[in-house]
Protein backbone atom coordinates (compact mmCIF):
# COMPACT_ATOMS: atom_id res chain seq x y z
CA UNK A 1 0.00 0.00 0.00
CA UNK A 2 2.88 2.34 -0.30
CA UNK A 3 3.63 4.83 2.68
CA UNK A 4 1.02 6.82 4.32
CA UNK A 5 2.41 10.24 5.87
CA UNK A 6 0.29 12.08 8.44
CA UNK A 7 1.32 15.81 9.08
CA UNK A 8 -0.12 17.58 11.76
CA UNK A 9 -0.11 21.54 11.38
CA UNK A 10 0.57 24.71 14.07
CA UNK A 11 0.66 27.85 13.95
CA UNK A 12 4.30 27.97 12.75
CA UNK A 13 5.32 24.03 13.94
CA UNK A 14 4.92 21.02 11.67
CA UNK A 15 4.68 17.48 12.77
CA UNK A 16 5.26 14.77 10.57
CA UNK A 17 5.15 10.81 10.66
CA UNK A 18 5.13 8.07 7.77
CA UNK A 19 3.80 4.28 8.25
CA UNK A 20 5.71 1.97 5.45
CA UNK A 21 3.42 -0.21 4.03
CA UNK A 22 1.14 0.75 6.99
CA UNK A 23 2.63 -1.08 9.78
CA UNK A 24 6.51 0.24 9.93
CA UNK A 25 6.84 3.28 12.17
CA UNK A 26 9.30 6.35 11.21
CA UNK A 27 10.62 8.13 13.49
CA UNK A 28 8.44 11.13 13.47
CA UNK A 29 10.04 14.64 12.98
CA UNK A 30 8.93 18.53 14.32
CA UNK A 31 9.88 21.77 12.24
CA UNK A 32 9.77 25.28 13.26
CA UNK A 33 9.23 27.94 10.65
CA UNK A 34 7.79 31.49 11.08
CA UNK A 35 4.38 30.22 9.43
CA UNK A 36 2.60 27.27 8.56
CA UNK A 37 3.21 27.30 4.76
CA UNK A 38 7.02 27.13 5.37
CA UNK A 39 7.05 24.74 7.99
CA UNK A 40 4.17 22.11 6.13
CA UNK A 41 6.79 21.94 3.20
CA UNK A 42 9.74 22.36 4.82
CA UNK A 43 8.81 19.49 6.85
CA UNK A 44 7.92 17.38 4.15
CA UNK A 45 11.00 17.82 2.18
CA UNK A 46 13.33 16.81 5.21
CA UNK A 47 10.95 14.24 6.37
CA UNK A 48 11.27 12.48 2.25
CA UNK A 49 14.35 13.49 1.83
CA UNK A 50 15.45 11.79 5.31
CA UNK A 51 14.32 8.55 4.58
CA UNK A 52 14.89 8.32 0.75
CA UNK A 53 11.17 8.48 -0.09
CA UNK A 54 9.94 9.70 -3.80
CA UNK A 55 5.97 11.03 -4.15
CA UNK A 56 5.76 7.62 -6.04
CA UNK A 57 6.25 5.96 -2.86
CA UNK A 58 3.42 7.87 -0.81
CA UNK A 59 -0.34 6.57 -1.20
CA UNK A 60 -2.10 9.21 1.00
CA UNK A 61 -1.37 11.98 3.38
CA UNK A 62 -3.17 12.64 6.32
CA UNK A 63 -3.43 16.29 7.44
CA UNK A 64 -4.61 17.30 10.76
CA UNK A 65 -4.21 20.54 13.22
CA UNK A 66 -5.33 24.24 13.58
CA UNK A 67 -3.11 24.57 10.37
CA UNK A 68 -4.39 21.94 8.43
CA UNK A 69 -6.84 24.48 5.54
CA UNK A 70 -2.92 25.65 4.34
CA UNK A 71 -2.91 22.50 2.56
CA UNK A 72 -5.01 21.77 -0.30
CA UNK A 73 -6.50 18.43 -1.62
CA UNK A 74 -3.05 17.40 -2.73
CA UNK A 75 0.91 18.18 -1.64
CA UNK A 76 3.18 17.84 -4.47
CA UNK A 77 0.31 15.92 -6.56
CA UNK A 78 0.00 13.30 -3.71
CA UNK A 79 -3.98 12.95 -2.63
CA UNK A 80 -4.37 14.53 1.19
CA UNK A 81 -7.48 14.08 3.01
CA UNK A 82 -8.21 16.43 6.24
CA UNK A 83 -9.56 14.96 9.58
CA UNK A 84 -10.72 16.04 12.69
CA UNK A 85 -7.68 16.53 15.55
CA UNK A 86 -9.51 15.44 18.44
CA UNK A 87 -10.12 12.07 16.52
CA UNK A 88 -6.65 11.70 15.55
CA UNK A 89 -5.78 12.79 19.12
CA UNK A 90 -7.60 9.70 20.70
CA UNK A 91 -6.38 6.98 18.30
CA UNK A 92 -2.92 8.02 18.42
CA UNK A 93 -3.15 8.01 22.42
CA UNK A 94 -4.58 4.61 22.39
CA UNK A 95 -1.81 3.52 20.02
CA UNK A 96 0.97 4.88 22.21
CA UNK A 97 -0.47 2.97 25.39
CA UNK A 98 -1.27 0.10 24.31
CA UNK A 99 -4.25 0.99 25.82
CA UNK A 100 -7.92 -0.15 24.50
CA UNK A 101 -9.93 2.96 26.64
CA UNK A 102 -9.15 5.76 28.10
CA UNK A 103 -9.09 9.77 28.60
CA UNK A 104 -6.76 11.17 26.66
CA UNK A 105 -5.58 14.44 27.29
CA UNK A 106 -3.93 16.83 24.43
CA UNK A 107 -1.74 19.06 26.48
CA UNK A 108 -0.65 21.83 24.00
CA UNK A 109 -1.55 25.82 24.14
CA UNK A 110 -4.05 24.85 25.99
CA UNK A 111 -6.18 21.36 27.02
CA UNK A 112 -8.33 19.19 25.39
CA UNK A 113 -10.04 15.84 25.87
CA UNK A 114 -11.32 12.91 24.15
CA UNK A 115 -12.97 9.99 25.55
CA UNK A 116 -11.24 7.36 23.27
CA UNK A 117 -12.07 3.56 22.60
CA UNK A 118 -10.45 1.15 20.24
CA UNK A 119 -13.65 0.63 18.60
CA UNK A 120 -13.05 3.65 16.80
CA UNK A 121 -15.08 5.95 19.15
CA UNK A 122 -14.02 9.02 19.98
CA UNK A 123 -16.19 11.74 21.86
CA UNK A 124 -14.80 14.88 22.28
CA UNK A 125 -15.27 16.12 26.29
CA UNK A 126 -14.40 19.37 26.21
CA UNK A 127 -11.07 21.26 27.39
CA UNK A 128 -9.89 24.34 29.23
CA UNK A 129 -8.25 27.37 28.54
CA UNK A 130 -5.17 26.49 30.43
CA UNK A 131 -1.99 24.79 28.98
CA UNK A 132 1.27 25.42 27.56
CA UNK A 133 -0.05 29.63 27.12
CA UNK A 134 -0.75 30.13 30.32
CA UNK A 135 2.75 28.59 31.30
CA UNK A 136 4.40 30.97 28.99
CA UNK A 137 1.85 34.21 29.33
CA UNK A 138 2.10 34.26 33.35
CA UNK A 139 6.09 33.70 33.25
CA UNK A 140 6.09 36.79 30.81
CA UNK A 141 4.16 38.76 33.45
CA UNK A 142 5.24 37.45 36.67
CA UNK A 143 9.16 37.03 35.56
CA UNK A 144 10.04 38.71 32.23
CA UNK A 145 10.49 35.21 30.78
CA UNK A 146 9.03 34.02 27.39
CA UNK A 147 11.10 30.89 26.55
CA UNK A 148 9.74 27.55 28.10
CA UNK A 149 13.35 25.86 27.98
CA UNK A 150 14.13 28.09 30.59
CA UNK A 151 11.13 28.45 32.40
CA UNK A 152 11.66 24.67 32.99
CA UNK A 153 15.11 24.66 34.11
CA UNK A 154 14.34 27.13 36.69
CA UNK A 155 11.57 25.47 37.89
CA UNK A 156 13.91 22.67 39.01
CA UNK A 157 15.38 25.32 41.62
CA UNK A 158 11.47 26.03 42.94
CA UNK A 159 9.92 24.89 46.37
CA UNK A 160 6.28 24.26 46.13
CA UNK A 161 6.08 25.08 50.07
CA UNK A 162 7.01 28.80 49.16
CA UNK A 163 3.71 29.13 46.81
CA UNK A 164 1.16 26.58 47.18
CA UNK A 165 -1.42 26.20 50.45
CA UNK A 166 -1.88 22.87 50.86
CA UNK A 167 -4.55 20.69 52.48
CA UNK A 168 -2.82 19.29 55.58
CA UNK A 169 -1.95 23.35 56.84
CA UNK A 170 -5.62 24.26 56.65
CA UNK A 171 -6.61 20.67 58.36
CA UNK A 172 -4.48 22.62 61.37
CA UNK A 173 -7.05 25.05 61.25
CA UNK A 174 -10.15 22.55 60.68
CA UNK A 175 -9.09 20.00 63.44
CA UNK A 176 -11.80 21.22 65.86
CA UNK A 177 -14.33 20.17 63.09
CA UNK A 178 -12.89 17.16 62.26
CA UNK A 179 -10.45 17.52 59.73
CA UNK A 180 -11.13 17.46 56.33
CA UNK A 181 -10.31 13.53 55.53
CA UNK A 182 -8.37 14.50 52.44
CA UNK A 183 -4.42 13.82 51.60
CA UNK A 184 -2.13 16.69 53.45
CA UNK A 185 -0.25 17.02 50.57
CA UNK A 186 -3.08 18.23 48.44
CA UNK A 187 -3.19 21.40 46.94
CA UNK A 188 -6.07 23.71 48.56
CA UNK A 189 -5.14 27.03 45.89
CA UNK A 190 -2.49 27.33 44.04
CA UNK A 191 -0.18 30.19 44.83
CA UNK A 192 -2.76 30.35 47.91
CA UNK A 193 0.52 31.55 50.53
CA UNK A 194 3.02 32.62 47.95
CA UNK A 195 5.79 34.08 50.58
CA UNK A 196 7.48 37.36 50.04
CA UNK A 197 10.76 35.46 49.61
CA UNK A 198 9.91 33.70 46.61
CA UNK A 199 12.11 33.06 43.74
CA UNK A 200 11.59 33.13 39.81
CA UNK A 201 12.41 29.09 40.76
CA UNK A 202 9.52 28.55 43.20
CA UNK A 203 7.06 30.90 40.69
CA UNK A 204 8.13 29.01 37.62
CA UNK A 205 7.47 25.71 39.62
CA UNK A 206 4.16 26.66 40.54
CA UNK A 207 3.27 28.39 37.53
CA UNK A 208 3.77 24.40 35.68
CA UNK A 209 2.37 22.74 39.01
CA UNK A 210 -1.01 24.69 38.62
CA UNK A 211 -1.45 24.08 35.26
CA UNK A 212 -0.82 20.57 35.27
CA UNK A 213 -2.95 20.26 38.52
CA UNK A 214 -6.11 22.34 36.57
CA UNK A 215 -5.40 19.56 33.46
CA UNK A 216 -5.63 16.86 35.40
CA UNK A 217 -8.39 17.51 37.79
CA UNK A 218 -10.76 18.33 34.44
CA UNK A 219 -9.42 14.42 33.53
CA UNK A 220 -10.10 13.14 36.96
CA UNK A 221 -13.54 14.16 36.86
CA UNK A 222 -14.25 13.08 32.73
CA UNK A 223 -12.68 9.74 33.86
CA UNK A 224 -15.00 9.26 36.74
CA UNK A 225 -18.03 9.88 35.16
CA UNK A 226 -16.98 7.71 31.85
CA UNK A 227 -15.79 4.77 34.62
CA UNK A 228 -12.62 4.51 33.67
CA UNK A 229 -9.22 4.90 35.33
CA UNK A 230 -6.68 4.97 32.59
CA UNK A 231 -5.90 8.74 31.61
CA UNK A 232 -3.44 9.36 28.73
CA UNK A 233 -1.43 12.49 28.56
CA UNK A 234 -0.60 13.76 24.76
CA UNK A 235 1.28 16.50 23.34
CA UNK A 236 4.06 19.40 23.49
CA UNK A 237 3.51 19.81 27.66
CA UNK A 238 4.20 16.10 28.12
CA UNK A 239 7.70 16.80 27.33
CA UNK A 240 8.36 19.18 30.48
CA UNK A 241 10.60 17.61 32.88
CA UNK A 242 8.56 18.15 35.66
CA UNK A 243 5.25 16.53 34.25
CA UNK A 244 5.97 12.40 35.60
CA UNK A 245 6.51 13.45 39.18
CA UNK A 246 4.07 15.52 39.41
CA UNK A 247 1.18 13.51 37.27
CA UNK A 248 2.59 10.31 39.56
CA UNK A 249 1.86 12.39 42.89
CA UNK A 250 -1.81 13.03 41.37
CA UNK A 251 -2.48 9.45 40.24
CA UNK A 252 -1.71 7.88 43.76
CA UNK A 253 -3.51 10.79 45.24
CA UNK A 254 -6.87 10.47 43.29
CA UNK A 255 -6.38 6.80 42.59
CA UNK A 256 -6.32 6.93 38.42
CA UNK A 257 -3.20 5.68 36.08
CA UNK A 258 -1.74 8.85 34.05
CA UNK A 259 0.04 7.48 31.25
CA UNK A 260 2.73 9.42 29.40
CA UNK A 261 3.62 7.08 26.77
CA UNK A 262 6.86 7.17 24.74
CA UNK A 263 6.65 9.81 21.22
CA UNK A 264 3.81 11.38 23.50
CA UNK A 265 4.27 15.02 21.81
CA UNK A 266 3.48 13.07 18.80
CA UNK A 267 0.46 11.19 19.57
CA UNK A 268 -1.39 14.01 17.20
CA UNK A 269 -0.15 13.11 14.07
CA UNK A 270 0.63 9.19 14.89
CA UNK A 271 -2.91 8.72 14.80
CA UNK A 272 -3.71 10.97 11.86
CA UNK A 273 -1.16 8.44 9.67
CA UNK A 274 -3.00 5.50 11.50
CA UNK A 275 -6.20 6.45 10.49
CA UNK A 276 -4.83 6.86 6.27
CA UNK A 277 -3.61 3.12 7.35
CA UNK A 278 -6.60 1.84 8.43
CA UNK A 279 -9.17 2.92 6.05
Amino acid sequence: MGTVIGIDVGGSTTKIVGLRDGVEMMEPMLVVAGDPVTSIYGAFGRFTSEYGLSLDDISRIMVTGVGGAYVNDSLYRCPCTHLREFDCVGRGGLYLSGLREAIVVSMGTGTALIHAKKNGEMTYLGGTGVGGGTILGLSRLTMGMDDIDHIVSLAKEGDLEKIDLRVGEMTKIAKKEGGLGLPGKMTAANFGKISDIATKGDIALGIINMVFEVAAMVAIFNARLCKVKDIILTGNLTEIDQAPEIFESLSRMFDVNFVIPKKAQFSTVIGAALYGAET
